[in-house]
């Protein structure tokens, strides 16, 4: 049941809940910027930042319970052909069944075993999220990292600001010991988010997916490439605007020649 629970991702997003709201008290409770905006009834500073931290828990939530781009049955014929076209016949592959859920793999999918399921265009299994990131809502994973790295370098400057000299160490950890464990969090949850935006940011503006970087070795229509090609790069500028642009329908499966800006 406990095990049943925790698989269902309440645990982890409770966690993340309770952390965010921990520091986010600490840091109105104590002699902080916030604390002497409040005092001086300067009440904007604190809005937005409360604005800000409530933004970025939303957009957790919606990223953690999104769909993330499920495959729930078979490629359609006709959709199958036509995927087939928009493929270089030197590059073909032959597209194959999931060994676990028996489905039609459409390329550039991969079966999750922790979610035990196929994610369209999977990027990888997020475990602090406890979802899969996938063609759905991989761009709103990049924006939910934007927003939290926003909140946790601001939560950085605002405890820096309420750490108070005392005469001794012992005075010293007693009186912020709250608050540097506040500042302890942010600043590891603040690197950790930095280093995954600018990877994401980086696999984005060439089209690629984290699995894809990692596993090109093993992976059927990327193996036989050469190890700087990436057939679905269409350029720094078109890669970001097809990825961020919500306005229109992309066909991430789409294969280019290398030397030529038309598809095949």
């Amino acid at each position: 049941m406990g095990q049943k629970l925790f698989r269902s991702g309440v645990c982890v997003r409770a966690t993340h809940t309770l952390l965010t709201w921990a520091v986010t008290l600490s840091l109105f409770l104590h002699d902080t910027e916030l604390r002497r905006c409040e005092e001086r009834g300067e009440l904007l500073l604190p809005l937005l930042f409360l604005l800000l931290v409530v933004l970025s828990v939303l957009m957790y939530f919606a990223v953690s319970l999104m769909d993330p781009g499920i495959v729930l049955a078979d490629t359609a014929k006709g959709s199958l052909e036509e995927t087939q076209a928009m493929i270089p016949q030197s590059l073909t592959p032959r597209l194959r069944r999931c060994g676990y859920c028996l489905l039609q793999q459409p390329m550039r999918a991969k079966h999750c075993q922790v979610c035990n399921r196929c994610v369209r265009r999977f990027d990888h299994h997020c475990p602090w999220i406890e979802n899969c990131v996938g063609e759905r809502n991989h761009r709103w994973f990049v924006v939910y990292l934007v927003v939290q790295l926003l909140a946790l370098l601001w939560a950085l400057h605002i405890a820096f600001s309420g750490v108070s000299p005392h005469v001794t160490w012992e005075l010293w950890l007693r009186a912020n010991g709250f608050l540097l464990a506040a500042l302890a969090v942010a600043a590891v949850f603040s690197v950790v988010v930095l280093l995954l935006l600018g990877c994401h940011l980086y696999l984005v503006s060439i089209n690629c997916t984290t699995w894809e970087f990692m596993s090109r070795h093993r992976i059927s229509y990327l193996k036989n490439c050469d190890s700087e090609e990436n057939p679905f790069d269409r350029g720094v500028i078109c890669n970001l605007w097809n990825f961020f642009c919500i306005c229109k329908t992309v066909m991430w499966e789409q294969m280019y020649h290398r030397n030529s800006p038309n598809a095949v």
